[in-house]
């Protein structure tokens, strides 16, 4: 007897196109290190749905599969991560400091104006205290270079262990 997962074929699995980190060690090990600088002071729970957030507007499948898992594992709810593709639709699922950050990493994400509005500025400045904001601003920035880097070279989703790359 046959199951279901059994007759289900795949697509194959893309190599990456670059081992950047491989070839670029030092500046991995600087990634880090800001990575590592702009967590400080954030809420870890709010940091991963920020990094979720931005990975999704940037098809980030890598940084998706590692932060999804990260939040799970931090225990994160699966329904505030589904959610979060339709944040605006699903307000009632996030507080407003969360709501705060969420708007303004969209803002920042997608600079398609040249600028992030200043009511969605003022409404984050109301939720975070000045030096939390600089923080939320730099994981923002932090993740939207990640993004880049797995985007750029096709990084491989599907085999993070959570707290891997802590």
């Amino acid at each position: 007897m046959t199951t279901a997962q059994e007759t289900v074929e795949y697509a194959a699995e893309q190599a990456p196109r670059l081992r950047w980190a491989q070839h670029a060690p030092e500046v991995y090990k600087a990634m880090i290190r800001l990575d590592t600088a702009a967590r400080q002071g954030l809420d870890p729970t709010l940091y991963e749905l920020v990094k979720i957030r931005a990975s999704q507007l940037n098809h980030c499948a890598f940084c998706l599969d590692m932060h999804t898992k990260d939040a799970l594992a931090a225990g994160e709810s699966v329904e505030r991560i589904v959610q979060l593709s339709a944040w605006e639709e699903s307000r009632h699922c996030y507080t407003g400091k969360e709501l705060a950050a969420l708007e303004l990493t969209e803002a920042i994400t997608v600079l398609t104006d040249g600028f992030v509005p200043d009511e969605v500025y003022e409404r984050a400045a109301g939720q975070f205290e000045e030096a939390e904001l600089a923080q939320l601003i730099a994981a923002i920035t932090v993740i939207n270079a990640w993004n880049r880097f797995g985007v750029s070279t096709r990084m491989t989703p599907g085999h993070y262990r959570p707290g891997q790359h802590r």
